[in-house]
């Protein structure tokens, strides 16, 4: 008898962060995430996690609608079913329902931790065996004060934690962020790489002009600076300057990959299980950027440590990325809710060990979280 999935519980649990973190859509002081628990008819139970930022400020899912919706709508079509065909179950999932990608990424990740545990596997080996097992993490400064950010740039340049930094950008005038970012890199010179985040908030003509300054300024990537659905003028932005783009929520999956590269568009695209429904779904975006020669980022929606751990085994299983990884999430958290947290050193963090993702939740940290 095969085995099924026989139960799939989803939690909200809220951490509160080490200080402010500001973007341009939202100030978040706390991160609230989806852990999801799915329960084998073997006894193997995998774990998933979906993570938004600011709730509705950044996109369409919020965590609780991640909640309920997994467990209105896809939970069901998820339960009874054979465990171990993981395409088939994402299959059905799309088949059945349209968009909830953060959703359906967390409960990927959760077959693929069952999946990885029956075998004795860990998620990389499932998806072809990890090529590195130390990825390179950069830090986000985005307190808002000039001064702080230096601090916490230095900081982390003397702890060999991270020497590549990105700013949140974009809920200032153009002027006001472009002195504050150039003031940083000066700061910093040579010894740390310095990329912007604008989430979307200029429009082109605005761009245009924040991206000379920018560039002027040693700058050396500016991710997503106009909106999503705007990839004809992310493709001009690319084609003016030397200083490179980084398509972030413009690229969700694989066919806005090929549509921005037959575009004509030659900068780089944000990898994140979040956005493109999972492990698979990000993967399939990577495999295009590298026929085309598109350089690759691996980003984070700023999860915990499990949704942390899956994107990083999914990254681990490409070649070296042009430009690094900010998985960072856990680190802006000041608490956790797993036995042995990811280890981050010298200047990166390494890919977990162990079966499926390599995970175990700390049950008490978890119920005290967890929101009641």
């Amino acid at each position: 008898m095969s085995t099924v999935i026989q139960h799939i519980e989803t939690l909200l649990v809220d951490l509160p962060t080490i200080r402010p973190h500001k973007l341009s859509m939202t100030t978040m002081a706390c991160q609230t995430m989806v852990i999801v628990r799915m329960r084998h008819s073997d006894g193997i139970e995998g774990l998933g996690e979906g993570t938004t930022i600011g709730g509705l400020a950044y996109g369409p899912e919020s965590p609780e609608s991640i909640k309920r919706n997994i467990d209105t709508y896809l939970a069901p079509l998820l339960i009874g079913q054979p465990s171990n065909n993981v395409h088939q179950l994402r299959s059905r999932l799309h088949r059945h329902a349209r968009g909830n990608m953060i959703a359906k990424s967390a409960l990927e990740t959760a077959l693929l931790d069952a999946q990885g545990k029956r075998l004795g596997l860990s998620v990389a080996e499932l998806l072809g065996g990890a090529r590195q097992e130390h990825l390179p993490v950069l830090w986000t400064l985005a307190s808002g004060d000039t001064a702080k950010d230096i601090d916490e740039a230095m900081l982390r340049l003397e702890q060999r934690r991270h020497c590549d930094f990105k700013l949140k950008i974009g809920a200032n005038p153009v002027d006001q962020d472009v002195r504050h970012v150039a003031a940083i890199k000066e700061a910093l010179g040579d010894r740390a790489s310095v990329r912007v985040d604008v989430n979307q908030a200029w429009d082109e003509s605005t761009a245009v002009r924040g991206i000379q300054a920018l560039q002027d300024a040693g700058i050396d990537l500016i991710e997503q600076p106009i909106h999503a659905r705007e990839h004809a003028g992310l493709v001009r932005l690319a084609n003016r300057f030397n200083v490179p783009m980084l398509a972030d929520e413009g690229v969700q999956d694989a066919r806005d990959g090929l549509d921005l590269i037959c575009s004509g568009f030659s900068g780089a695209f944000a990898l994140k299980i979040a956005k493109s429904g999972g492990l698979h779904g990000a993967l399939e975006l990577a495999h295009i950027a590298q026929a085309a020669g598109v350089g690759l980022y691996g980003g984070t929606l700023l999860e915990g440590t499990i949704g942390t751990a899956a994107s990083l085994h999914a990254w681990a299983t490409l070649p070296e990325m042009a430009w690094g990884t900010e998985m960072f999430g856990p680190l802006l958290l000041k608490d956790d809710i797993v036995v042995e947290p990811l280890n981050y050193t010298e200047f990166g963090v390494e890919l977990p060990r162990g079966v499926g993702l390599g995970i175990t939740l700390d049950e008490d940290k978890l119920a005290h979280y967890s929101r009641k």
